[in-house]
């Protein structure tokens, strides 16, 4: 047995394998496969496989053309929410009915079945499940329990006979599940406040709930615990709201209000509860008190001047400098001296010191 390659011999059976490639012979089918591994664009052209033998030689000419490692041109893309689950149909022909399924993540059929999740040989993996309907023809693949890690491109496949494999392709996303219908609320301690909670007009006769804690699953029931937490129901708009008569410090978190026990998505609540604490302030003010002073003004005396009357205002002012008490003998000398040096006033000046005993009295 020979192969070649555009008059170039690659091989023949007495070198069974020679670097990339190989050659495997079945004689009870009186048949033989050449395998080419990890195939090239390059390798892409026209091949011959023969068997010599006496006379003229057999032969079988082969094109074989090399495309991308893809699949496929259509993809079935599938959106879910986390902690849901999604099932793949794929359908096959009459003649894969008893071939090996499997599914696997990525788009390269040449080493999704090295890569397979699960296969028909074993049907339940973890998450995944297969199951094979063959009067249908077409095998489901099921993933519980789903998270965002499952996001991504799958394929699932049909093992031939040939080597060539069928293949069909689906996108999924996985969506995050609390994201359908969040608030955010803000409320003042010792204040009430009130949280609104929709649900589907067919859940009007469900029970309305509030729960409080990080996640759904291990949330409290507020409505049977606490007093201070009040619901009321209204039909008519599909909604109901609870309202905490007076907040505490304690009552921040996260709430979940729902109408449905077993948590479907769409059909409840996620709040997220922020507290304020009011604080009175007392305003301090200040007066301040400032003196106003008024000044008087002297009233001069309008009268006739009396003669001398610069010098008795001197006399004046330095027995007003010389009134202490401790200076009393130097008042009687300014005014002895004031009688020697101005007699023709002593009269007057008798007369001013009378008037002004406090300053000039003997």
């Amino acid at each position: 047995m020979r192969w070649w390659r555009h008059q170039s011999l690659l091989f023949t059976l007495c070198k069974a394998k020679k670097n990339r490639y190989s050659i495997h012979d079945d004689k009870q089918k009186r048949v033989f496969a050449a395998t080419i591994s990890d195939l090239r664009h390059t390798d892409a052209g026209k091949y011959w496989c023969g068997v010599t033998r006496t006379g003229k030689d057999i032969y079988t000419e082969v094109m074989l053309e090399v495309g991308q490692d893809s699949c496929c041109d259509h993809s079935t893309k599938v959106q879910r929410y986390e902690e849901s689950s999604v099932s793949f149909s794929c359908p096959y022909e009459s003649e894969y009915q008893n071939s090996l399924k499997y599914i696997c993540r990525g788009n390269q059929p040449s080493v999704c079945l090295q890569h397979a999740l699960i296969s028909s040989d074993n049907k339940q993996k973890g998450q995944f499940t297969l199951t094979d309907d063959m009067a249908s023809r077409k095998f489901t693949v099921t993933i519980t329990s789903l998270t965002q890690n499952n996001s991504g491109s799958y394929l699932c496949g049909v093992h031939g006979n040939t080597g060539l494999d069928v293949f069909s392709a689906f996108e999924l996303e996985v969506k995050e599940w609390c994201c359908v219908m969040s608030h955010k609320l803000s409320g003042i301690v010792g204040w009430p406040v009130t949280m609104q909670c929709p649900y589907p007009p067919q859940h009007r006769d469900n029970r309305k709930f509030l729960c409080k804690g990080d996640h759904r699953k291990n949330c409290k029931d507020m409505m049977t615990s606490q007093s201070r937490f009040m619901l009321q129901d209204d039909v008519t708009s599909s909604s109901f709201s609870v309202t905490i008569t007076e907040l505490k410090a304690g009552d921040a978190g996260t709430y979940w209000c729902s109408s449905d026990s077993q948590w479907s998505v769409g059909n409840y609540t996620k709040i997220q509860l922020s507290l304020d604490f009011q604080q009175t302030s007392t305003v301090m003010s200040t007066i301040n008190v400032v003196p106003t002073f008024t000044m008087v003004e002297p009233v001069r005396s309008q009268a006739t001047p009396i003669p001398g009357k610069e010098i008795k205002g001197a006399c004046v002012r330095a027995c007003m400098r010389a009134s202490c008490a401790w200076l009393c003998v130097f008042r009687k000398c300014i005014f002895l001296l004031c009688s020697v040096f101005f007699p023709q006033m002593q009269h007057s000046f008798t007369l001013w010191v009378s008037l002004c005993p406090l300053c000039c009295s003997y």
